[in-house]
């Protein structure tokens, strides 16, 4: 190879934006892992939560969450793992802090969300972190580092593996 080419970079699935893991719960944390769930506007079929006042509704049908986030998280110390803070579909392979509301996702190419907030973390997640500091993953205090909302705009069913792609907001 010649000094002024680009060297061949091997792009493989596990490098691309998927599905890390879906996950609900019967209300509350931890959410468990499933393989696959369908998606509607009221949010994941066989999820719950436990304050629909803080979480739920249209605007908040789906929660997302970063691997890559909570991986640098337990690199700090803290315990915890996919689904545990309460999203119900972990992102790989994102830059994070460039995913904003306005954002929109599809993913297994059939589902599309959109990202309308950040969520407000929850005094249930202080048990994923050192002492109990469940503000590490608030928007305000430490940006790129918090779980999203989004709103559902095409249903679908989701796997763990799908393929996630991103509309950014300024089209990129």
């Amino acid at each position: 190879m010649r000094g002024d080419c680009a060297p061949d970079i091997m792009v493989t699935r596990a490098s691309l934006p998927h599905i890390h893991q879906v996950s609900l719960s019967d209300g509350g944390v931890p959410k468990l892992a499933v393989t696959t769930a369908l998606v509607t506007v009221h949010g994941l079929a066989g999820d719950r939560q436990r304050n629909r006042k803080y979480h739920g509704g249209a605007d908040r049908a789906v929660c997302l969450y970063s691997l890559e986030v909570i991986e640098a998280l337990r690199e700090e110390g803290h315990s915890i793992g996919p689904g545990s803070s309460g999203e119900n579909l972990t992102v790989a392979g994102l830059e994070w802090s460039q995913v904003k509301p306005g954002a929109r996702l599809t993913i297994g190419g059939t589902v599309q969300v959109e990202v309308m907030s950040y969520t407000t973390p929850c005094r249930l997640n202080g048990q994923w972190f050192k002492d109990g500091d469940y503000r590490r993953i608030a928007q305000d205090l430490y940006p790129g580092w918090s779980r999203l909302y989004a709103r559902v705009l095409r249903e679908g069913t989701v796997s763990q593996g799908d393929a996630v792609l991103v509309e950014w907001l300024d089209g990129e």
